[in-house]
């Protein structure tokens, strides 16, 4: 497999500053991520749900373009994870209703044979303890990337200390750069995250784009110009998920990031990707825009996005 993505799935529910609500939605940090790599390269999925989860959203995984659902491992007796948000009226903040951890205070899904030689590996947002006892399992890796949250923060720092000298790179939200090293200043941050042992950083920062940290340099992207946000869950994800994606595709096409998958220029490229695939996901509910989504209409929007950026 060329990526693989370690991650949650659950089940949402979502209210909008505009009194949108929508309850009992499919979402989870595996999945928006899976959704968007697939659309670059072949995707594995590792996440467990519990036997309450609807049979319609696993038809809805295995009907992503690009992904394995080998991964998903459906346990009976327990409950799938669940999660409530209400988005504030920037759309840019949002205040957590309800969680209910359920099927993730287990003990995690195994890695399917078919995946362990996967060279690109994506610990989506879960126990950092978690992520790095599944990333020893794959033994080929060459880019290991990880997300978190305000939770692990909190609650597991030793654990996330830890992982952060196991990978290349981190993923993380401004606000979760500033909690974990006091810094305001989001470079600042970056490069005392760096300490930790990552090569690189990439700080999200909503609808103002995200800014990479790499031992080798700084950049800064700006997020799309967006005319229609509905539902800004899952974006970090998507994003992630697209930038990882164009990475793992370069690879396998023996481009740039075959040599170096990490490097600065790669990365670069890569968040570029991400950049556009989460723009698609803001436009509807849960998966409803990512899972109609067609190559043709990411690669348009792409080079628009390219063209906004260029300086002659």
């Amino acid at each position: 497999m060329d990526l693989a993505v370690i991650g949650t799935v659950g089940i949402d529910t979502v209210v909008t500053p505009s009194g949108d609500h929508r309850e009992g939605i499919l979402g989870g940090s595996g999945v928006y991520f899976a959704a968007a790599a697939g659309l670059y390269t072949p995707t594995g999925f590792i996440a467990a749900v519990g036997e309450d989860f609807p049979d319609e959203f696993r038809e809805q995984i295995r009907a992503l373009k690009g992904v394995d659902p080998t991964g998903l491992e459906v346990r009976e007796g327990s409950k799938t994870f669940r999660w409530g948000g209400k988005y504030l009226d920037d759309m840019d903040h949002r205040e957590t209703l309800f969680t209910e951890l359920n099927i993730l205070i287990e003990a995690p899904p195994p890695v399917p044979a078919s995946y362990a030689d996967s060279p690109v590996v994506f610990l989506a947002n879960m126990h950092p303890g978690v992520q790095h006892a599944m990333a020893k399992q794959f033994t080929k890796r060459k880019l290991t990337v990880a997300d978190t949250m305000d939770l692990w923060i909190d609650t597991a720092r030793a654990e996330l200390d830890v992982l952060l000298g196991d990978v290349d790179g981190l993923v993380l939200n401004f606000d979760e750069a500033e909690q974990f090293t006091g810094q305001k200043n989001t470079v600042t941050a970056g490069r005392k995250l760096l300490d930790y042992g990552p090569r690189f950083v990439i700080v999200k920062k909503g609808e103002h784009g995200a800014i990479l940290v790499h031992r080798d340099g700084i950049a800064a992207l700006p997020a799309f110009p967006s005319e229609k946000v509905v539902d800004p869950t899952g974006a970090g994800d998507s994003f992630a998920g697209g930038m990882m994606g164009a990475i793992a595709a370069e690879m396998i096409q023996g481009g740039p990031a075959k040599k170096d998958p990490a490097g600065f220029e790669t990365l670069r490229r890569a968040m570029a990707h991400g950049t556009v695939v989460a723009s698609f996901t803001i436009e509807e509910f849960s998966l409803g825009r990512l899972g109609s989504l067609t190559r043709d209409e990411l690669n348009g929007r792409y080079h628009e996005y390219m063209h906004m950026l260029r300086l002659e």
